[in-house]
């Protein structure tokens, strides 16, 4: 790619920042969902908002959370083996471990998960690789329409004043800003449609060499349709959502009534209540409002003719809830089937027997699987680029070849599992495979077989000797006094 002019860094920069400003709506509205700051009370009236809003304000049924967490918290990234090793590269490992990139990946993958999208950014520092992970609300990329390579890629940030982005290219990293020229209830920010970057002193690019020699920033796409549109884990969950929680609106408002049944006054004369002047006196009368009357559970329901004689009170009892329970039930259902989360998960009545656990979370082990292949190649990039930070260009072509390491996304029985690993030594795996399978971590074999070499060279240096002595009485197989 040939070095671009001033001013087309300027419109490309313009270019992925309307592209990540476009995608900030979507980004929060599925954040707060699942988070669970969005998607409360649901009313299908505006009568029942106005009479019941405020009984249940701060309530909400949140599913988009455990739907988003199941496959997220059986990702477990264990290293990068290199073509010809047996064992996950120490080096690799070093530089995760002082990033502290388990943190951050676990968070990058959730936010891939339920964003469609999560980046990160390797940089080279004096301490060696420098790894960061992006929100997708601050990050865009531009890639090559036919090798899908990435061209370009924009990281952006706020102070009070000014929006700064950091344009990043194969050789270089250019420094730009735009000023914040909007006011919204006291607070600056930048319009949506606003342009206005600049390089960052003002008369030229603040230019940072690149030694990479490829653009530093990598995405995380979630499952996406041989499209540039990836799809969030919760997108299906979100209209049910709020479907649930309408419904909850309607059972609490049930059982709210259950305790104190609606009550009716029928005949009588219309009920009014006194008007008051300035001083507290009485000047004149004025009929109730029906609807304070409603809110107090209470109706009036005067004769046909009027007269005001005989009149009399009547009660009625709220409705039955269990419908309405069933309704949520067979919602959750529905969630868990098209989310492929184990209804178990949804705290649904699935009966799951003994044997039938591993077939029960099926859907969801495939799912995770489809995850960690979406995941696999921004990792083994991330550490690509790692090794060449640290100045380690053979490293990160092994590794450009290399395989990427996950722990098992099956959770099997402790028994079961045992008994398995115990057959597969019994015909002949080796000791180190059969601990993976175990799932232990590459550094947690390493210290499981130096713990056994230790424990073999221990058992080897105790004196056996007396064995062979030979006993006072002569003879020589007689056995030595204890």
């Amino acid at each position: 790619m040939a070095t671009p002019t001033p001013e087309q860094v300027l419109q490309m920069v313009q270019l992925l920042s309307d592209k990540i400003v476009d995608r900030r709506p979507d980004i929060a509205t599925n954040v707060q969902y699942f988070k669970g700051t969005e998607g409360r009370m649901k009313f299908a009236s505006e009568e029942f908002r106005e009479y019941f809003q405020r009984r249940f304000e701060g309530f909400s049924d949140n599913w988009c959370m455990p739907v988003g967490q199941a496959p997220v918290e059986r990702m477990h990234y264990l290293g990068m083996r290199l073509p010809g090793s047996h064992a996950a590269d120490d080096r690799a490992r070093q530089w995760w471990e002082r990033n502290d990139a388990d943190r951050g990946l676990s968070e990058a993958l959730q936010m891939m998960t339920i964003a469609k999208r999560a980046f990160a950014l390797v940089s080279p520092s004096p301490q060696g690789a420098r790894i960061t992970f992006e929100h997708p609300d601050s990050a865009a990329l531009i890639y090559d329409p036919v090798t899908r390579k990435r061209r370009a890629g924009l990281t952006i940030w706020a102070d009070e004043k000014w929006e700064y982005g950091e344009f990043h290219l194969p050789n270089s990293t250019l420094r730009v800003k735009r000023e914040k020229v909007a006011t919204d209830r006291g607070e600056r920010h930048v319009p949506p449609d606003a342009t206005g970057w600049q390089f960052n002193d003002g008369s030229g690019a603040v230019e940072v060499e690149n030694p990479l020699g490829d653009v530093a920033l990598v995405e995380f796409v979630n499952q996406a349709l041989l499209d540039n549109d990836p799809i969030s884990d919760i997108a299906g969950v979100r209209a049910m959502q709020d479907t649930i929680n309408l419904i909850w609106a309607y059972l609490l408002n049930i059982l709210d009534y259950a305790s104190l049944p609606g009550r009716a006054i029928l005949g009588g004369e219309q009920l009014k209540v006194p008007v008051l002047d300035d001083n507290g006196q009485v000047v004149g009368e004025r009929p109730l409002d029906m609807d304070a009357l409603i809110r107090d559970r209470m109706i009036h329901v005067r004769g046909a003719k009027g007269d005001g004689k005989n009149p009399a009170i009547a009660e009625w009892s709220a409705a039955d809830p269990a419908p309405l329970s069933a309704v949520i039930e067979q919602a959750l259902g529905h969630v868990a089937a098209q989310t492929r989360t184990p209804g178990h998960y949804l705290l649904t009545k699935s009966n799951i027997p003994a044997t039938g656990y591993e077939l029960s979370e099926a859907g969801l082990v495939s799912k995770t699987s489809e995850r960690i292949a979406y995941a696999t190649s921004p990792v083994r990039e991330i550490n690509r680029l790692s090794a060449l930070a640290e100045r380690l260009p053979d490293l990160a072509e092994r590794i450009a070849a290399g395989r990427t390491l996950w722990r098992k996304a099956q959770y099997r029985d402790e028994a079961q599992l045992m008994d398995g690993l115990v057959k597969m030594r019994t015909a002949g795996f080796p000791f180190q495979f059969v601990a993976e399978e175990y799932g232990l971590s590459p550094e947690e074999v390493r210290r499981v077989k130096e713990m056994i070499r230790e424990e073999q060279e221990q058992t080897a240096a105790v004196d056996l000797s007396f064995l062979n002595r030979e006993p006072a009485g002569g003879r020589p197989d007689a056995a030595p006094a204890v």
